[in-house]
């Protein structure tokens, strides 16, 4: 597949997953073999991925996710990306604040055949937790 192929595999995953909780359609793009590496505990396969996701809306209502760069080169797809959302729901066992999060991440994808085989992730967990008031945001005055 070309990286133009690869890269469109990339954005529909994060429009149908993440950014709407189409946990079907998102499965039609991952391999019987999915692999993934997150900084949230999940899983592993394709069953980790459906936790991270429906955690993920479960906690942060409106979440919407969105790509700022992509980057590919042979069977790998790296995106920066941008989430909102509004904290509503338990997340890593911290109750709900109400407030409106904006959170970074980097991933990187492997493709083969048509299908994401790996998900490496990072994600401003630190930055997330600052804006909910879990520790302070630097300068601030304890």
């Amino acid at each position: 597949m070309s990286t133009e192929e690869n890269k469109a595999i990339v954005r529909r995953f994060f429009e149908e997953g993440p950014s709407k909780g189409n946990l079907k359609a998102a499965d039609e793009l991952l391999s019987p073999d999915f692999a993934m590496y997150t900084p949230l505990p999940a899983s592993p396969g394709i069953e980790g991925i459906h936790e991270v996701i429906t955690t993920c809306r479960a906690a942060f209502e409106h979440l919407s996710v969105t790509i700022e760069d992509m980057i590919a080169e042979g069977d790998k797809v790296a995106a920066r990306f941008t989430a909102h959302g509004i904290h509503k729901g338990n997340f890593m066992g911290l109750p709900a604040t109400g407030k409106p999060i904006t959170m970074t991440g980097i991933e990187i994808f492997r493709i083969k055949d048509g299908k994401i085989t790996e998900l490496w992730a990072e994600a401003n967990l630190l930055g997330l937790m600052q804006q909910l008031g879990i520790f302070p945001m630097p300068g601030d005055q304890g």
